[in-house]
């Protein structure tokens, strides 16, 4: 599966975005879909993930509750549905596709998944 992240931009704090991941090859489905972000000097850490049952899952302490990951199969993408940007929010965003089993905390380690997008940034000012 190929993955196409797009819908970056920049935004005033408090503002919102919905990076878009798109497949191509594959049903996006067929995959459980993450969503890492990466600022200059930091390891690539989690946001969100949406398993391939549908059920998502959070990095709750980070986002606490601003953040909704969706998917939508007739166009074979997945959303990042970002609100109450904050500064801390700035970064790289990568979505991945990973097949490992549902069960578990496996969505939360990048080496996981195994097919990523190229990274669209998303950057907050104040």
């Amino acid at each position: 599966v190929q993955l196409q992240a797009s819908g970056g931009g920049l935004v005033q704090a408090g503002g919102s975005l919905r990076p878009s991941c798109a497949a191509s090859g594959r049903t996006i489905s067929s995959y459980n879909i993450g969503w890492f972000r990466q600022t200059p000097g930091k390891e690539r850490e989690f946001v969100a993930a949406i398993m391939r049952n549908g059920s998502g899952r959070y990095d709750v302490d980070s986002l606490r509750g601003r953040f909704t990951i969706s998917r939508v199969n007739a166009k074979n993408t997945v959303y990042l549905q970002m609100n109450s940007l904050e500064l801390e929010d700035t970064a790289v965003y990568y979505c991945a596709a990973g097949s490992f089993v549902t069960g578990g905390t496996y969505y939360r380690d990048p080496s996981r998944f195994h097919s990523w997008g190229q990274g669209t940034q998303v950057t907050v000012s104040s």
